[in-house]
């Protein structure tokens, strides 16, 4: 868990560093669904920009901006093949985002594939050998398969640029999974002196937690809650010192905390549940446990799907649209409140000229989430 939540908190921080590249290059259709996808991330409508990210990484295989933000949506849904096809077509495509390279090997790593990553990465090191950036991309490649040229890939970027914060943050978290404590809380404390960011902060009370000193965990904790108020794994991470610490008060208000910011979680439920048996609150902790129960068998469910629909829109970009069709279908049928699967289907069914078939799916679609408004003309 705290593995995939610190890749997931890089590929964040890495996803921020994308600009603006090929807006004059794609059709303007492609550039709406595009801005309008944004748009409905930034006001927490995931589901309904994936859809439309989707349909725009269609209409433009070659924009590297928006096939790279459809890579950090499949990802975040753990979608990881979709994620690591559409990060391929972003490095391929024009002008891609500057973090494009970094998404590609974080998501290969996540997926297993360190060999494909390290190829990858050593390609770029290859190619401009003084540029910190593509070392510390190697050293990603590397963390999972390869300890020690993790931390030496590290290194080499520090010495052409000793205030690479993330290559400090990085090599501090390969050190701390190699048991190697001390110098991890160096690493991250040299990180913090360059750039006190959220998530340094909860790694170093991560490390604390492991070793033991609570209350020093729960310091670094409360400092990335400090720093980000909306940092659902803090809260949760808190919330858990907390409760080792026998505080069931605080640990109840930090995971209540995190349920709120992450709705979709079932890892605070769980806590919780454990939380209010230690305070005999057993009517509480059965709701939290049923919850949490709730939770993971939506995400399975929605997972599911998400890969379903993924793989249904490789087939539709690549003209199959009977066969996407069919993915779709086993998609609906998968989770039937995963809004994008519908959308998709009633894109597939309008290529197919089965027109009354398409308005259903994608007025099921909208349904579901009234964002999803079906393209125009259709």
């Amino acid at each position: 868990m705290f593995r995939r939540t610190c890749l997931a908190v890089l590929a964040v921080a890495l996803a921020a560093a994308a600009h603006a590249s090929v807006a004059a290059q794609s059709p303007p259709r492609a550039r709406e669904l595009y801005d309008r996808a944004l748009d409905l991330d930034r006001r927490g409508n995931a589901a309904a920009a994936m859809a439309l990210l989707w349909e725009a990484a269609g209409l433009a295989p070659q924009d590297g901006e928006i096939q790279h933000a459809l890579g950090s949506a499949l990802e975040r849904i753990g979608a990881l093949d979709g994620a690591i096809d559409a990060y391929h077509a972003a490095v391929r495509g024009r002008r891609p985002p500057r973090g494009a390279s970094n998404s590609l090997v974080l998501a290969l790593v996540k997926a297993g594939r360190s060999g494909e990553a390290i190829a990858h990465a050593r390609g770029l090191t290859a190619a401009s050998p003084d540029d910190a950036d593509r070392w510390f991309t190697l050293g990603l490649a590397q963390a999972e398969a390869d300890v020690d040229g993790a931390v030496e890939s590290f290194r080499r970027a520090l010495a052409r640029d000793e205030r690479h914060a993330l290559a400090r943050y990085n090599m501090a978290l390969v050190l701390f999974r190699a048991d190697r404590f001390q110098p991890a809380i160096d690493e991250l404390t040299r990180a913090l002196a360059i750039q006190p960011r959220p998530e340094i902060h909860y790694t170093l009370g991560t490390v604390y937690r492991h070793l033991g000193d609570l209350d020093r965990a729960a310091a670094a904790l409360a400092d990335a809650v400090a720093a980000n108020r909306d940092y659902a794994d803090a809260h949760l991470a808190l919330g858990t010192v907390y409760k080792a610490k026998g505080d069931v008060k605080r640990a109840a208000a930090a995971l209540r905390r995190a349920a709120a910011l992450r709705p979709d979680l079932a890892a605070p439920h769980v806590v919780l549940a454990q939380t209010l048996t230690l305070a005999r609150d057993e009517a509480g902790a059965r709701r939290a446990s049923a919850e949490a129960d709730r939770l993971r068998a939506l995400f399975q469910r929605s997972q599911e799907a998400a890969t379903l629909t993924a793989a249904g829109t490789q087939k539709l970009d690549a003209g199959d649209a009977a066969a996407a069709a069919g993915l779709f279908r086993r998609a609906a049928q998968a989770f039937d409140g995963f809004a994008p699967a519908h959308y998709q289907l009633g894109r597939a069914l309008q290529r197919l000229g089965e027109h009354d078939a398409a308005k259903a799916a994608f007025a099921r679609a909208q349904q579901l989430n009234p964002a999803l408004v079906p393209p125009a003309g259709r």
